[in-house]
């Protein structure tokens, strides 16, 4: 039995899913959104909460000020409304409805910036405008999870030493990048641990976090308008790059064997299943990491004519064959 009095008291450490049967690669994913966030962001919002605190940042009448394209604006409103901080999320047009909504209730204020930065995108906007409530107001404390070591702290103190137990023959490790911060974690973890496991970051399409060209990105959660403070790419064996369309096709496989994954787990696979398919690899253990659930998607990734209008019909259909299921009848 668990009991707590704190909703950030609980997170699932050890949930895997195997999606062999989907894609045809032994892969298994550590499922991150079974918590009351919904996604692995609790983690991060929690450690750098915590951080501010025992540095004597945040004080009874604190405002927290974040900006986010959602997941880690949910964690840290639930986390300000548990510990009584108010709290602004400074978000873009990316963010979902759900997503806002689910702010509001848990009593959280959201800014949505509508212009963008010639040189920093919708990010760029976002900053500045934290930038100018923390100067009209020296209540506000800004965490910062683009360049908050503790970002990348909490992943190095949880989620790495739980794929390490769980998985000590572990060859190959897919994290999804964002902010960076599971991805340096992880990687940070596993090189001081001394064990030869392979680091293959998964980035989205028209993402700058490891050079390239800016593109369209209309799937919050992973990929950055600017390289990520946190990253420093030393630590990094390799890079996958994801379209979205292949993000959306990812989601709905899964979802059409029930499993409602979000897009960021739906662009960890896709990139973990081709960098498997690539390689021919079937006698490695590999873990990809799914950071969140597929409710906030609904409307979205999930929503065939917001697909249609974005991408086409091409999504729409799974492109390949999907396995059939143990015990199946034949088509």
């Amino acid at each position: 039995m668990s009991v707590i009095s704190v909703p950030q008291d609980f997170n699932e450490e050890d949930l895997y899913v195997d999606v062999e049967p989907v894609f045809g690669r032994s892969l298994l994913l550590k499922c991150e959104g079974f918590n009351f966030a919904g996604s692995i962001k609790l983690k991060a919002a929690a450690e750098m909460v915590a951080s501010a605190e025992r540095g004597g940042l945040l004080k009874a009448d604190s405002v927290l000020v974040e900006s986010s394209s959602g997941n880690l604006g949910v964690a840290l409103s639930m986390i300000a409304a548990s510990k009584g901080y108010r709290f602004i999320c400074v978000t873009d047009s990316r963010c979902n409805l759900t997503t806002r909504l689910l702010m509001e209730a848990l009593g959280s204020e959201v800014r949505c910036v509508a212009g963008e930065q010639s040189n920093g995108g919708l990010l760029g906007a976002r900053l500045d405008y934290v930038r100018s409530l923390c100067a009209a107001d020296d209540r506000c404390v800004w965490l910062s999870q683009y360049s908050n070591p503790a970002n990348w702290r909490a992943h190095y103190l949880t989620t790495a030493p739980e794929i390490a137990r769980s998985f000590p023959d572990l060859d190959v490790l897919f994290v999804g990048a964002g902010t960076t911060g599971t991805l340096m974690g992880c990687a940070r973890y596993f090189r001081d641990l001394r064990r030869p496991v392979r680091i293959v970051a998964v980035d989205t399409a028209g993402s700058v976090a490891f050079g390239g060209t800016a593109g369209r990105r209309m799937i919050p959660g992973l990929g950055m308008s600017m390289r990520p403070p946190l990253l420093d790419e030393s630590y990094v064996d390799e890079v996958v790059r994801v379209e979205e369309a292949d993000t959306i096709r990812a989601c709905r496989r899964l979802a059409g064997r029930g499993f409602l994954f979000g897009g960021s787990t739906g662009t960890v696979v896709s990139g973990a299943v081709d960098w498997l398919d690539r390689r021919g690899a079937r006698d490695l253990t590999a873990v990809a990491v799914a950071p969140d659930l597929g409710e906030r998607y609904l409307d979205t990734v999930y929503q065939d004519n917001w697909v249609r209008d974005l991408y086409g019909r091409g999504p729409l259909d799974t492109a390949r064959p999907v396995p059939a299921a143990p015990g199946a009848p034949a088509a």
